[in-house]
């Protein structure tokens, strides 16, 4: 074969070659993406399906896989917001999981003694086991919380997150002060009052008064002044609108109230 023939053929496969590769390489990346999106739509539909069968631990942790394996996705928030709202549904049931426990009562029990032994609240224990009120029998097993929570406020964002050891339970939207009156610092929660007297500057605001900003619910930090609280202005949820308090609605203060004892630590942020 001539030589310069065979330098062309072979020049030309080259090319070929080449060009082969370059191809592969931009579907690659392709490919990747349509797998990811085939995957992601099929764990959503196997977190469902979890979900309305009863199986809210396999749900939430289908959900958490995806926005662990899919970050980018459009859909991240819908997730992260599903796992928040079975986080809720699994505290509040009786379904038990790592962070709780199957307690037997016993004779002289109470649930504020079992409350104060396990570092959690009567309401929580009366919620997540359906109890119509504060009477209990010995011999009955109930789900009991262990773990402890803590409370996160970002006064940029006007945020407050619920934890429970380094997880996210729940993210609740929140006014904070004006002009930067929210103390900033790590605090705990001392005291916990329903329906607050509000005792402002030269009068007394009886709780059920619509004058009284302090709403259904007061949970006291060590600070003097300073707490959460509800409030009746939920239209400036969001904003830093406060005196220095942190203001939630109304809605959102009774859950937290039910949730966190005496002694929770709260940091807030700027």
């Amino acid at each position: 074969m001539n030589k310069k023939l065979f330098l062309g053929i072979a020049s030309i496969l080259v090319l070929i070659v080449g060009i082969t590769l370059i191809i592969k390489k931009i579907q690659l990346p392709l490919q990747i993406k349509a797998g990811n999106i085939a995957s992601s739509s099929a764990f959503s539909t196997q977190a469902l399906d979890s979900f309305k069968k009863g199986d809210l631990l396999e749900a939430k942790s289908l959900y958490q896989r995806l926005t662990s394996e899919f970050p980018n996705s459009p859909e991240i928030m819908n997730w992260q917001k599903k796992v928040e709202e079975l986080n809720l549904k699994l505290l509040f049931s009786p379904l038990l999981t790592p962070k709780s426990i199957l307690y037997e009562i016993k004779p002289g029990d109470t649930l504020t003694k079992i409350a104060k032994e396990f570092k959690t609240t009567v309401e929580l224990i009366i919620k997540s086991n359906n109890l119509k009120g504060d009477k209990i029998l010995p011999g009955r097993k109930i789900k009991v919380w262990t773990a402890s929570f803590s409370v996160v406020v970002d006064k940029s964002q006007n945020t407050l997150i619920l934890k429970t050891d380094e997880e996210v339970i729940k993210t609740y939207i929140v006014s904070t002060g004006m002009n930067n009156s929210t103390p900033v610092g790590n605090f705990k929660i001392i005291n916990k009052l329903p329906n607050p007297t509000w005792f402002k500057a030269g009068a007394v605001v009886a709780p059920n008064s619509p004058d009284n900003i302090l709403g259904s619910r007061w949970l006291g930090f060590d600070l003097p002044g300073y707490g959460i609280h509800g409030t009746t202005d939920p239209g400036n949820l969001g904003k830093q609108v406060t005196q220095g308090c942190i203001r939630m609605s109304n809605s959102d203060i009774e859950e937290l109230y039910a949730i966190v004892p005496l002694g929770t630590e709260v940091t807030i942020l700027d």
